[in-house]
């Protein structure tokens, strides 16, 4: 128990925000996350109940690339722009009513040209409504643990009552590069176009030409909303996620959300921990096999301070011995990493398959055998 209440504390630990030193972002609310493990690096007012303007749009994202690769939605699929979804205005490609256009072509101008009417076409096309489609919006934030958040439209177009945080941003953020990684071949273009070539976008994120390792993912601006901006990277297999809400001018935006995400590279790594030698199989007294093969579990993938990944080191402390049944997945032992004679990290070690109880006839079959080989008998 008492290693149990170490481990818990320890990640409560982990999961508290930093306030790194020398970070200078120009924005009313800032947070910086590691996508693997969502651990907070970096926060200022993160929990501010602001206006997204059109980072808005990575939920919209989100549930067109949930519906993708569920099947219910594939990228030929045809949607009919109605007139609603071509009133909408501001940034967009002025989408004709009854104009048929592809899912794939939608999704790419919502990503690089934020468009607000392929916004609205695909958010009607896939819950029949804008209204019904914002209900499914707010629904899925309630999911993802977005307590700040009330979503008021699929665009981000001033409307009352329409709020986030960074917070939030971040965890959508992050649930859609996390499990939808397809969504980067749309996030990733800087100039395309539409229309069989008649039709021009440009991406409005300035990072994924100017910041190596950039792979996304929206902007946002409203005179309301200042400007806004959720950015992803990757390097070195890590990838962060920077947001910033309410930056003064655009310029400032793109200097904090790169600021955010130096300093995430330069203080940070994330690590694969395996073990140091091979984990020994431990014996299983009154099994249907003798022995059980130890593996780590879950939280393997560790994000660390650079200067603690140089210096780690393991001790593994496993039972000695197992009586059945033991569970696929059964914690059996732990890996402990210390860095400068800290622990920075517990990983649980568990059983790699199930092992049954013998029944008393295998038992007294078990037993004969032994006897009559002379084998060590496990009871």
């Amino acid at each position: 128990m008492k290693r149990v209440l170490a481990v818990i504390c320890l990640l409560c630990l982990l999961a508290v925000p930093v306030r790194g030193e020398g970070v200078a972002v120009d924005a009313e609310s800032c947070v910086l996350m590691e996508k693997a493990t969502g651990q907070v690096l970096y926060a200022e007012n993160e929990h501010e109940q602001l206006e997204p303007a059109s980072v808005t749009k990575i939920m919209t994202i989100l549930l067109v690339m949930e519906a993708i690769d569920s099947g219910a939605l594939a990228y030929d699929d045809l949607v009919t722009a109605s007139a609603y979804a071509c009133s909408m205005g501001g940034s967009q490609i002025w989408l004709k009513e009854n104009e048929q256009m592809s899912v794939r072509d939608l999704l790419k101008a919502v990503c690089v040209a934020s468009a607000n009417d392929c916004s609205v076409a695909l958010g009607e096309h896939l819950a029949g409504s804008c209204e019904a489609f914002v209900e499914r919006m707010n629904e899925r934030a309630a999911e993802l643990g977005m307590e700040d958040t009330h979503f008021v439209n699929p665009t981000g177009l001033p409307a009352q009552g329409h709020v986030t945080s960074a917070y939030d941003i971040a965890l959508m953020s992050r649930e859609l590069i996390l499990h939808h990684p397809d969504i980067r071949q749309f996030t990733t273009i800087w100039m395309d176009t539409l229309r069989d070539g008649a039709f021009t976008l440009t991406n409005t994120n300035r990072l994924v030409r100017d910041y190596q390792g950039a792979t996304g993912l929206k902007t946002g601006s409203t005179d309301a909303a200042g400007y806004c901006l959720a950015a992803t990277a990757e390097r070195d297999g890590m990838e962060l996620i920077a947001v910033v809400l309410k930056s003064p001018t655009s310029a400032q935006r793109f200097e904090s959300a790169k600021a955010l995400l130096n300093y995430g590279f330069a203080a940070y790594a994330l690590v694969n921990v395996t073990p140091e030698r091979i984990l020994p199989a431990i014996p299983v007294t009154l099994g249907t096999a003798d022995f059980v093969q130890p593996v780590l579990g879950e939280g393997s993938e560790l994000l660390l301070e650079k200067a603690q990944a140089a210096e780690l080191e393991q001790e593994v402390r496993l039972s000695q011995s197992l009586k059945a049944p033991v569970a696929a997945g059964e914690e059996i032992g732990t890996l402990f990493l210390t860095a400068g004679g800290e622990q920075v990290a517990a990983v649980p070690i568990v059983a790699g398959a199930s092992v049954d109880r013998l029944h008393y006839g295998e038992i007294l079959v078990k037993f004969l055998k032994a006897a009559l080989c002379m084998t060590p008998f496990r009871g």
